[in-house]
Parts: C-alpha cells; sequence; structure tokens
C-alpha cells in the first residue's frame, strides 16, 4: 500500500511550527504587522520562508531573483542568509507593500544584499537578462498566477546549470485538483504544473508545504 501524505490539521500544524520553526523576533512582528493588511494571504508561511532560507544556505546561492515582494518576508529570510558579498533582486509593483520591506531590512542589518525593482516584473526580468543570463543561482516566483509562465522561462535562463526554481501556490488550497473550479488563476496554475511536469530541461519535486511548493532544478 503507498503511504500517503498525512493531512494537515490545525494542530498537526501547531505542532510542526513547535519542533522545526526558528523564526526570528523579527521575522515575527513583520508577519503580525502583515496579518493586519487586507491581503494578507500573499505573505509565505513561516515555516515556508525558514525553508527558502534553508534552500539558501544548500545551494550556496550568491545571488537570488525574487517575482513578488509584497511586504520582504521571504526576501528578509532569503537575505538573511547570503553571504556578505550576496544579492537578491527583488520584483513588485507596489510601493506601499514594499516601503513595509524596506524598513524591516534596513532593520535587519540586510537591506544593502536587496536590490528592490519597482516595475512589471516582465521588464526587470528582460532588463537582467540583457547582462546578467545565466549568472543567477535561486529564483522564487510568488506573484499573479497568470504569469507564472512567463517568470519561468526568464528565471530559467537567468539560472545556470543547476540553479534552482522555486515556485509558491502550485497546490492552490486544493483548487487545482477540483475539476469544478476553473477561474482564470486556477487554470493557469494547473497549465503551469503541467508544463513543468513535462519540461525535461528540470529535475522536479512538488512539495505539499504550505500552499504548495515546487522545485525545479535547471539541468
Amino acid at each position: 500500500m503507498t503511504r500517503q501524505t498525512l493531512p494537515m490539521t490545525e494542530s498537526l500544524e501547531s505542532y510542526l511550527r513547535s519542533v522545526s520553526l526558528r523564526e526570528p523576533g523579527i521575522l515575527r512582528r513583520l508577519r503580525k504587522e502583515t496579518a493586519k493588511l487586507p491581503e494578507a494571504r500573499f505573505q509565505v508561511a513561516p515555516e515556508q520562508g525558514q525553508f527558502l532560507q534553508m534552500l539558501v544556505h544548500l545551494t550556496g546561492a550568491k545571488r537570488v531573483i525574487e517575482i513578488g515582494t509584497y511586504t520582504g518576508c521571504s526576501a528578509l529570510w532569503m537575505a538573511e542568509a547570503l553571504p556578505e558579498d550576496g544579492r537578491l533582486v527583488t520584483c513588485d509593483i507596489s510601493k506601499e507593500w514594499t516601503d513595509i520591506a524596506v524598513r524591516y531590512w534596513e532593520e535587519a542589518g540586510v537591506a544593502e544584499r536587496i536590490d528592490l525593482r519597482l516595475a512589471p516584473a516582465i521588464e526587470t526580468l528582460e532588463a537582467l537578462l540583457d547582462e546578467e543570463r545565466g549568472h543567477y543561482d535561486l529564483a522564487f516566483i510568488d506573484a499573479d498566477k497568470q504569469g507564472y509562465e512567463t517568470y519561468y522561462e526568464a528565471c530559467l535562463k537567468l539560472l545556470h546549470s543547476g540553479g534552482l526554481i522555486v515556485a509558491d501556490n502550485t497546490l492552490w488550497s486544493g483548487r487545482v485538483a477540483d475539476p469544478a473550479v476553473e477561474d482564470a488563476d486556477t487554470e493557469a496554475i494547473r497549465q503551469f504544473n503541467q508544463m513543468l511536469h513535462a519540461d525535461e530541461r528540470v529535475d522536479i519535486s512538488l512539495l505539499p508545504l504550505a500552499d504548495g511548493v515546487t522545485l525545479a532544478r535547471k539541468r
């Protein structure tokens, strides 16, 4: 009999955090401030942020690209793991949200490692491709779902062989598995997942962490 993934009940999630999560005080404060915003659902779960930080450590990443900054939680987790000469380029279009991010980055002492680009992400990616193709170690995609395939293709070109793409929300609260759900964002995630599954340029693994996290390692 095939062993199945455990369903994440509220009590099990609480236990998981109690024995795994090591959330610094500054990140806890940022998470709580963000939780008061109407768009709080955009924020990564703390265990997901810690996982991203672990990936930066494991890959030895020095150059990271992030699509979707929001209030800067995931960027802060990753920047904390970068070496002094590391650099994280993060893309967003909201000054209101990213002003919160900058406050916390500065307080944490990592602002110099983070290059915030306020512009449509594809414009930033195209500009980076002109000069830095193949120079990045890790990319994190967590933005508008209908843009995922476009962002993925650009990030794949920015990564060197062996580089890692991390895509968020790939289980989309379970809606991807419900054929009755046909809204544009759900369909976009379904198509993205199918595309990744067939893409022989990468090795993949979809993890049931938070809202679903897919790892794609460039061959």
